[in-house]
């Protein structure tokens, strides 16, 4: 995908400190949110079993349900416990055509997951070990590894405490 340059990117950037300014409120001054927060994101996989493998016998989250969709006959639908009383879902359609992932709109880019540095490391050490390939940490991003599970989905080990980024409170 190309990048923008020159004066496009400039342009870009101006842009993002306009909305900055306009809509980012100190943490003082912002409202309460309307939620307790996410219950569980719902993504789509091809493959059931695959999908348990990789989030439960891979990456050690716990299965804690499979039941059928309510809104589509044959469907599963399952979750993954991520800790901290987050939910990761996964629907299955029997019959319907799965196109490969693609970086579009309306897709998941990726799900940022944080882990202590252990974790981190026992990851990035589990994955060498299986030969499985990842982005970071070595380009610069010390604290993050990225890779994609069975469906195309990225998944980011993020190495920082949840509610901050890049070392800041956000929350």
């Amino acid at each position: 995908m190309p990048q923008p340059q020159g004066e496009e990117l400039a342009a870009v950037r101006q842009r993002r400190d306009e909305i900055r300014e306009r809509y980012l409120r100190p943490r003082g001054e912002r409202k309460p949110p309307t939620t307790r927060g996410i219950h569980h994101a719902a993504l789509i996989c091809r493959d059931v079993e695959e999908t348990i493998r990789f989030y439960q016998e891979f990456l050690g989250f716990p299965l804690v349900e499979l039941v059928e969709n309510r809104d589509y006959a044959g469907s599963s639908h399952f979750f993954f416990d991520l800790g901290n009383r987050n939910l990761l879902g996964f629907f299955d359609f029997p019959g319907h055509d799965h196109p490969p992932f693609s970086e579009t709109i309306g897709a998941v880019q990726h799900i940022a997951l944080s882990v202590s540095p252990e974790q981190f490391a026992a990851a990035k050490a589990k994955l060498d070990e299986a030969g499985i390939e990842y982005l970071g940490p070595d380009r610069g991003v010390e604290d993050s590894l990225y890779i994609r599970d069975p469906n195309g989905v990225g998944v980011e080990l993020y190495r920082e405490e949840l509610g901050r980024f890049e070392g800041s409170e956000l929350l």
